[in-house]
């Protein structure tokens, strides 16, 4: 595919780019990790429930380690360690240390063999329950088939969780083939992940092991009554992104919003913690076979689509790389831009079907996750009906993956179930009477797409140089992506980042690398 006529050479080259920038963090990565990450290696190791004050046993575990000053050799260390010497399990050793009747401190250190050797039956149990979960998903798939790309992509948010199942598989009849639980707002700051079932949220549920095992059965009790797999996508990102993919791992969630940067530009959570924890969160995504979406739309909502459009490439170029370090193939990469230009802009459209047609050649394998636009919605539903069409139009004319539907009521409140179906029906109308239609056209050479696609990536092989140069920390620091500046030590976060001792290892990531090249 090259209607665009796109210089593979330029396109090699900008990746050559994206792939020093992203060496040069994953070096600082490797000698480093998180107290997010080593929770996440807690609840790989079994470990879940909340003491008597609802603090969840991970937190403890971890706070524990580090009252101890023991967090540099890391929890999977100290807790096979504990295993050897008390002939508890992983859960019972972390219930210990919740009433202060264990400090891990105070035991007989045994060799490294040993425990690791110690650790290798939990390890290999939560190896065992994540390849269950992707043979039961391969099993439906086959079983009951799903919906064709570009899939639908809705979201609920009701902030109760049982009635965002009823609207959940209200959707899935409607023809929805994904369906994103959106998150209770702020829960990206919150270094903890809370327990339980959500009634309460508030524009959306908190994602828990609860909230994805409810909604899991539900999309799986839906997708047997109508004969189509039913995909469900949550957050992995915030200051507890590896805890979240672990528990949707465990879970059988299919999709999670997994991007690098979207914490550090959009939560002013602080770089070093982000990046670290984006790569075992990443590495657990891959092995689990969920496929991540990457955040570029958000870039577009805080600074001008048309000029800035070559950053959208640039961090997709990025993130692109950042994947591939921690084993997510293409065909699990669902990189994200949206559809925001100014409606006023004469020629939009145009510029639009570039920039997607650009995306789909440069990433002819990603199932791309497109965005509708959202920044440019006026309240008026009619003339959003409108522009929301025109987004589908696009998407099936570049043969995008995933498209996130519009809502007509966007900016008015969060859609009734008739919006929902309203944009359901508008999509399916229009992918039905254009399914075949990206294989009759091709765009005129040295025209307006042809140009504009060749600009955007010029643009994004020269913003790639400089942050070649600069390295991606000191690049964020300069406001690269999105116009907004964050300082290498600021924002949330920083004091959970700490340096591996000489006895860390996270078994978890090595067994996961190796389970995906086998």
């Amino acid at each position: 595919m090259n209607k665009l006529n796109l210089d593979p050479n330029k396109i090699e080259h900008a990746r050559n780019l994206a792939k020093n920038i992203a060496l040069d963090v994953q070096e600082y990565v490797e000698g480093r990790s998180t107290v997010s990450t080593e929770r996440a290696i807690c609840r790989l190791l079994g470990i879940d429930g909340v003491d008597k004050n609802d603090v969840p046993l991970p937190n403890r575990v971890v706070e524990h380690i580090k009252e101890i000053g023991l967090l540099n050799e890391g929890a999977a260390y100290l807790i096979g360690n504990a295993l050897i010497e008390t002939g508890l399990t992983p859960q019972e050793i972390a219930e210990k240390i919740s009433i202060e009747e264990l400090d891990l401190s105070k035991i007989k250190i045994n060799t490294d063999t040993q425990i690791q050797k110690a650790l290798d039956p939990y390890v290999d149990s939560m190896i065992n329950l994540i390849q269950k979960n992707k043979r039961k998903r391969k099993t439906y798939l086959e079983k009951l088939g799903e919906g064709p790309q570009p899939y639908l992509y809705v979201i609920v948010a009701t902030g109760n969780i049982y009635e965002d199942v009823i609207q959940a598989q209200a959707a899935a009849r409607q023809g929805a083939d994904i369906i994103a639980v959106i998150r209770s707002t702020g829960q990206s700051l919150l270094d903890f992940v809370p327990y339980g079932p959500t009634t309460e949220g508030f524009g959306g549920t908190f994602a828990t092991q609860e909230n994805f095992k409810i909604m899991r059965k539900a999309l799986d009790e839906v997708g047997e009554e109508i004969g189509r797999y039913i995909r469900l996508v949550n957050y992995a990102s915030g200051l507890c992104m590896p805890e979240i993919a672990a528990m949707g791992a465990m879970e059988r969630l299919d999709v999670m919003l997994n991007d690098a940067l979207y914490g550090i530009l959009f939560r002013d959570i602080n770089m070093k913690r982000t990046i670290i924890d984006q790569y075992f969160s990443r590495v657990i995504n891959g092995f689990a076979e969920i496929i991540i979406n990457t955040g570029e739309d958000n870039y577009l909502t805080t600074a001008d689509a048309y000029e800035e459009a070559h950053t959208v490439l640039t961090s997709q170029f990025i993130n692109e790389q950042l994947a591939l370090i921690a084993g997510i193939p293409e065909e699990q990469m669902g990189l994200g831009h949206a559809f925001e230009m100014d409606p006023d802009m004469k020629n939009g459209f145009l510029y639009e079907l570039a920039q997607a047609q650009m995306a789909r050649e440069i990433f002819p394998k990603s199932p791309l996750k497109y965005m509708p636009p959202t920044k440019h919605m006026t309240g008026n539903i009619f003339k959003g009906h409108i522009q929301n069409a025109m987004f589908n139009v696009v998407s099936i004319m570049t043969e995008q993956g995933i498209q996130l539907l519009g809502m007509l009521t966007e900016a008015i409140h969060t859609p009734f179930m008739s919006d929902r179906y309203l944009s359901i029906e508008n999509a399916k109308y229009i992918f039905n009477n254009l399914r075949d239609i990206a294989d009759e056209i091709e765009f005129k050479k040295g025209g307006i797409i042809h140009k504009r696609a060749q600009q955007v990536l010029d643009e994004s092989i020269a913003l790639l140089e400089k942050m070649n140069e600069d390295g991606l920390f000191v690049s964020l620091s300069k406001g690269t992506f999105a116009s907004i500046k964050r300082p290498i030590d600021g924002g949330k976060g920083l004091e959970g980042v700490f340096e591996k001792g000489k006895h860390y290892f996270n078994p978890f990531i090595t067994k996961m690398l190796e389970g995906k090249q086998r």
